[in-house]
């Protein structure tokens, strides 16, 4: 091992990190305003697939970030409705959102472009690469912000834009005392509802800007089921972050640098089945870990 290869394993992170941190944001954000969203994998498959729809028929890649963005909000709205507005089981909606979208998503596939399993076109435009005119030029860093793209770094200036409206504004505060003591802000007049939902509606947008990272920002393609589960290591993300902005960003790394390690051991001694199911038997750690360490807390306050 040597510095060059830490770093392409570095920047292989980060590219693995932006789609989690986009869902585990929007995990974060619902978390705070007392919503247990789990339908993240389908808001995140939705914004890739229609992503990749409008690539496919416009060739703008602006347009389709912003339909991938749109498509996710458009999945969240039932999802606010649904567990807001009629207070249904999360589990539930959650649950039943990800396989009609999957399903959903197939079907479309099949219908639109008249194949199965992936949908590439050498026309459609991915999300372009940003060179750093002085940082490319030297050794170590320049490997390691090297193919990224704006949505790439606007992740991470995220992270610290939520931290500031959660902890350091007024509506920030409006958003976390839903989630502390819902009937006291109802008797402050304020619309816990409306703020309930339009939170889950913006991390439908999150979530729909990780789907379109997926599908034109590391490539420029379509899979089924493409999101792979990262919307449920968002989850763990957002549990192993505390639903603090910060705390998930440093868990998603985390979380991104297990796949990144998992995909640089392919190729070795160490079987290709093991390395694929490496970041699956991380999550199932961590959850692990945050439930028991939660026990324990719970225990010492008794």
């Amino acid at each position: 091992m040597n510095y060059e290869f830490l770093a392409v394993v570095i920047n292989s992170t980060i590219r693995m990190t932006t789609p989690v941190l986009y869902a585990a944001l929007g995990a974060a954000l619902c978390s705070r305003a007392w919503i247990f969203n789990i339908a993240l994998e389908g808001q995140m498959l939705m914004g890739a697939f229609v992503a990749i729809l409008v690539n496919h028929f416009t060739e703008n890649i602006v347009i389709s970030v912003f339909a991938g963005a749109a498509a996710g909000v458009a999945v969240s709205a039932l999802v606010a409705v649904l567990q807001v507005k009629f207070n249904a089981a999360d589990m539930i909606v959650g649950t039943a959102i990800n396989l009609l979208v999957l399903s959903l998503t197939t079907f479309l596939l099949f219908i639109i472009f008249n194949t199965k399993g992936a949908y590439a076109n050498p026309a459609m435009r991915g999300l372009p690469r940003i060179s750093l005119p002085i940082i490319r030029d030297i050794p170590f860093l320049g490997t390691v912000l090297s193919n990224l793209t704006i949505l790439d770094y606007t992740a991470f200036f995220l992270a610290f834009v939520l931290f500031v409206f959660l902890f350091k504004t007024v509506p920030g505060f409006h958003l976390m005392a839903v989630g502390i003591n819902r009937k006291a802000v109802i008797s402050q007049g304020f619309h816990a509802d409306r703020i309930q939902m339009l939170t889950v509606m913006f991390s439908g947008l999150l979530c729909g800007l990780g789907g379109v990272v997926l599908s034109l920002g590391q490539v420029t393609l379509y899979t089924e089921g493409m999101t792979a589960g990262r919307g449920f290591i968002a989850l763990a993300a957002n549990s192993l972050g505390q639903r603090h902005p910060i705390g998930v960003l440093f868990s998603s790394f985390f979380f991104g640098s297990v796949q990144a390690i998992g995909n640089a051991l392919q190729g070795t001694v160490i079987r290709s089945q093991l390395t694929m199911a490496l970041p699956y038997i991380v999550t199932v750690l961590a959850l692990v870990f945050t439930s028991g360490r939660f026990s324990l807390r719970k225990k010492t306050q008794l």
